[in-house]
């Protein structure tokens, strides 16, 4: 019993952290930050079965991450007002008709250098052409660009 309690206290945490960490930065890992991921999966291992090295601990462990993945994802499904931005996040408008959101992409903590590059990978040379950009809260940039009006 006490490995399902420091799974579920390590969930809990890992997941305070990941959203911690923010949208873009989860959505642009370097090969450092794979290193650091691997290496804490290890770290949280022999914090969550600490000497119980047997296959049932592990097989508890990992049941207690799944239990709590499936929870938060069919709670999600059932009542997405109520858990949806809380427990995936939600979107946030960084450009609006052609302007960044300058307050929001700090709180994003997004650059206007990042935004431009995300905007080129979509083929859009010029952000005074976006009606919208989203940052998802999976970490990717939407963008919509404005409808051309001009009567030619």
């Amino acid at each position: 019993m006490e490995i399902v309690i420091r799974a579920t206290v390590m969930y809990w945490f890992l997941w305070l952290v990941m959203r911690g960490i923010g949208k873009r930065e989860l959505a642009q890992m370097s090969p450092f930050d794979l290193i650091l991921l691997v290496a804490i999966g290890d770290l949280v291992q022999q914090g969550v079965t600490q000497e119980d090295f047997s296959l049932t601990g592990a097989f508890m462990a990992v049941g207690t991450f799944v239990f709590w993945v499936v929870l938060l994802a069919y709670s999600q499904f059932r009542s997405p007002r109520r858990f949806g931005a809380a427990i995936s996040g939600s979107a946030a408008i960084v450009v609006r008709d052609g302007v960044p959101l300058e307050a929001v992409m700090r709180m994003q903590r997004m650059t206007l250098d990042d935004l431009r590059m995300a905007a080129r990978r979509q083929g859009i040379s010029d952000l005074r052409d976006v009606q919208l950009a989203v940052l998802e809260p999976e970490g990717q940039l939407s963008f919509i660009e404005k409808k051309d009006t001009g009567g030619g």
